[in-house]
């Protein structure tokens, strides 16, 4: 069974990630989180447009050689530093999580 509010917070730590790494548009985000992590276009935009209106994104348009300009995301200063801060939060769950089942894991062996 799947935790849908943890992936959540997973996921938009993936996509201040990704988008800090390089402008991407919506549908550049839902294909590169996709081969690691099940979502959907609809699971994508609501988060971007969440993240734009509390000021971790901006946004511009660019022309596409393939359609209409794609909307692409930018991450602010603001953005970053929300960033940095999900990663340490990250690191620190993580941490403890594989304490808990290492330490775990040994106790039932031992």
């Amino acid at each position: 069974m799947e935790n849908i509010q943890f992936k959540k917070g997973v996921l938009e730590l993936c996509v201040l990630v990704l988008v800090g790494q390089q402008d991407l548009y919506g549908y550049e985000l839902v294909n590169n989180i996709s081969k690691y992590i099940e979502i959907s276009e609809g699971t994508i935009y609501p988060l971007l447009r969440r993240l734009t209106k509390e000021g971790y994104f901006t946004t511009y348009l660019a022309e596409s050689h393939e359609g209409p300009p794609r909307k692409y995301y930018r991450l602010t200063e603001g953005g970053q530093r929300y960033r940095d801060d999900l990663m340490r939060e990250w690191d620190v769950f993580v941490g403890r999580v594989n304490s808990v089942i290492f330490q775990g894991g040994r106790h039932e062996q031992g």
